[in-house]
């Protein structure tokens, strides 16, 4: 507890501290102090408004699970589908060996290919040709 607040709350220390403040002083501190007092109260009764109304909202929901028979631990089986997405087409091919390698641009780039490329040529070299 920071010394301020432990003033505040002991009685004897308090007194102590605005023994000396005017009185025009304290009535002022008293009105701060007030409106601090009316501002925390309004943000509370608009927690618990806020509340009550998530609490009727959630009451409803288990009104109506209970008429589908439904429970919570239904809830944590439910999952969607997942889609899978459509492979990607290969974009560039190098022979090697007699046999045909792809590559479709993304992820690591073929061993094979990258010598080619370090040798000189352009990965346009190697580039499927569309057919339409």
């Amino acid at each position: 507890m920071t010394d301020f607040i432990s003033t505040l709350t002991h009685a004897r220390k308090f007194k102590a501290a605005v023994s000396t403040l005017a009185l025009t002083e304290l009535h002022s501190f008293q009105e701060k102090l007030l409106a601090l007092i009316d501002t925390r109260e309004k943000e509370e009764a608009e927690a618990v408004n806020l509340n009550a109304e998530r609490n009727a909202q959630l009451n409803e929901i288990k009104r109506k699970m209970l008429e589908l028979g439904l429970s919570a631990e239904d809830l944590n089986h439910v999952t969607m589908p997942k889609k899978k997405r459509e492979p990607r087409p290969a974009k560039y091919q190098i022979e090697v060996d007699g046999e045909m390698l792809t590559w479709t641009g993304q992820g690591r780039m073929p061993t094979e290919l990258k010598k080619e490329i370090d040798e000189g040529f352009e990965l346009s070299d190697f580039l499927i040709v569309q057919k339409n």
